[in-house]
């Protein structure tokens, strides 16, 4: 039988040498833990990050501190399985990660000079570029969710001065862009409709609104998954009140299920 550190108080450097110790011994002795790979792991390191943004929506710190540690197993692993391929070891990974943080700081650890949080941003992206990367957009993953992306791409570009000058401009593309989308569907046949054009015009509709709520400091993602957290919630309480007055929710009219609906709305 394997020793277990004992739990008493550790320094983060000796806790973080624990997780080490626990990991490799159970690579070795766990059937689980020694089949892993990295492929084996990446979509459940994606589901993990998924229950941590849930739990910082949430605004739930112990949920929060338990996904850490989950992401944390996941990122430590990783290194485990490279360095049994001899590619690299954890030591490596958070060397590598300070020298990168010390080198995209120059206003910290150097004698560059900033005003504020967007020059921050900006030096950043053109460091990257005189890093290697051949555009600044390299750093936007291609399988990250298509709100997610646009969020991302727009803000990418703004760290070179690829943006607009003021919200309202941004709002007076948003109108032109609805207008655009309304147009394809002002038909009377509805069999006239061009889908594949309505769709790009209601890609490009989603698009402006991402880019004015990025310039009213709002991260649309964060507002849209408390709107659908917020829908679930009165859904659920119209299922229930239905339940309860022995009633089903295909049975019932539009207007009988809304009163339901507004009642839920008052627990909000």
């Amino acid at each position: 039988m394997s020793t277990i550190p004992p739990p008493e108080v550790y320094t983060p450097g000796a806790a973080f040498e624990r997780v080490l110790t626990i990991l490799n011994t159970l690579r070795v002795e766990c059937p689980w833990d020694r089949k892993q790979t990295m492929l084996s792991l990446r979509q459940l390191s994606i589901e993990e990050m998924y229950e941590l943004g849930d739990a910082i929506l949430d605004n739930d710190f112990p949920e929060i501190k338990k996904e850490i540690g989950d992401i944390l197993l996941h990122l430590t692993f990783y290194a485990k399985i490279a360095e049994e391929q001899k590619a690299f070891n954890i030591t490596d990974v958070l060397n590598s990660l300070c020298e990168k943080l010390i080198s995209r700081h120059p206003h910290i650890y150097g004698d560059t000079k900033v005003a504020n949080e967007e020059e921050v941003k900006q030096n950043w992206e053109q460091l990257k570029l005189k890093e290697g990367n051949k555009s600044v957009l390299e750093g936007v993953p291609n399988s990250l969710p298509a709100l997610v992306k646009a969020y991302r791409i727009q803000d990418k570009v703004k760290g070179v001065g690829f943006d607009w000058e003021d919200k309202s401009q941004v709002w007076e593309k948003v109108e032109e862009e609805l207008q655009e989308f309304k147009n394809e569907f002002d038909v009377k046949d509805v069999s006239l409709i061009n889908q594949e054009k309505a769709e790009n015009e209601f890609g490009d509709l989603l698009f402006s609104l991402i880019n004015y709520a990025r310039f009213l400091n709002i991260n649309p993602e964060n507002a849209l998954e408390r709107t659908n957290k917020k829908f679930i919630k009165r859904f659920n309480y119209l299922e229930k009140r239905a339940k309860d007055e022995g009633k089903s929710l295909s049975d019932m009219s539009l207007t009988e299920m809304d009163v339901y609906w507004e009642e839920a709305k008052k627990l909000d």
